[in-house]
């Protein structure tokens, strides 16, 4: 029972949004689909904005502030950052199921240490499969992450989302779409790594409080442990994706987004 858990480990196959693709038919349940899922996450994401500032006549009018399509930032989040963070899942599953394996084919954990660390798998489990943490997200991002971007990010001269009038900027159509779709469906997504680093670190910590059976002198010089020093490589796409897009980079902060 305890091997069958160690083969089915994984930091992304499961959560709400998990089950959501599998019934849409954007996953499999080994996180197939992954160019489908690719293209209609990206695609809700930017694909209005483009039609959206197309019907306004805000796609390459300079006349009218910065037009959609020379703003570099929107076209990287949505098109580059954001189907990497999506990628990135395939790779963490296929990288760190190995990694949980080895703390038992490599004897570090005692026999008699088993069903705690079993425990320690059950309770990572149970965190990313909580809905409550996932509708936290949710609600984290329509919060403070409309307000961080509408009063600190947004650029305060006219663009293709929104319009100055005095101390406040009005938002187009697109813009719209862009602060209450775009946005937080990248936000979202980023955020949901975040806990899965953090779940990640609280299994490790969970096993680290084990007696281990660690060899000082093992050739690896770690005492062993050399192969969770590899598995942070699992985690390079997400730390490359968010590098440039959170919480933004435009060069300038806007005043109040009238919301109203």
């Amino acid at each position: 029972m305890i091997e069958a858990k160690q083969q089915d480990f994984s930091l992304v196959l499961g959560g709400p949004l998990f089950q959501l693709f599998r019934q849409a038919h954007l996953s499999g349940d080994g996180l197939q689909m992954l160019r489908r899922r690719v293209l209609v996450i990206a695609g809700v994401a930017w694909l209005p904005l483009l039609l959206l500032s197309a019907f306004a006549g805000s796609t390459h009018d300079t006349a009218a502030g910065v037009p959609f399509l020379h703003d570099i930032e929107a076209h990287v989040r949505f098109l580059f950052a954001l189907p990497v963070l999506i990628a990135a899942e395939l790779v963490v599953h296929d990288r760190i199921r190995p990694v949980v394996r080895q703390f038992v084919e490599r004897r570090l954990v005692a026999p008699e240490d088993l069903p705690k660390f079993q425990q320690a798998i059950d309770s990572t489990l149970r965190l990313r499969n909580s809905v409550v943490a996932e509708l936290a997200l949710v609600v984290l991002v329509y919060t403070v992450g409309v307000w961080i971007w509408s009063y600190q990010i947004a650029l305060e001269t006219a663009s293709w989302y929104a319009t100055p009038d005095g101390a406040r900027i009005h938002p187009t159509p697109a813009g719209y779409w862009y602060f209450f779709v775009s946005l937080p469906i990248f936000q979202f997504i980023l955020l949901r790594w975040y806990l899965r680093f953090f779940l990640w670190f609280w299994l490790l910590w969970r096993v680290s409080r084990l007696d281990l059976r660690l060899i000082p002198t093992h050739p690896d010089r770690t005492a062993g442990l050399s192969f969770l020093g590899r598995s942070a490589n699992a985690f390079a796409p997400i730390l490359f994706a968010q590098a440039p897009c959170w919480p933004g980079c435009s060069p300038a902060r806007s005043p109040m987004l009238d919301r109203a």
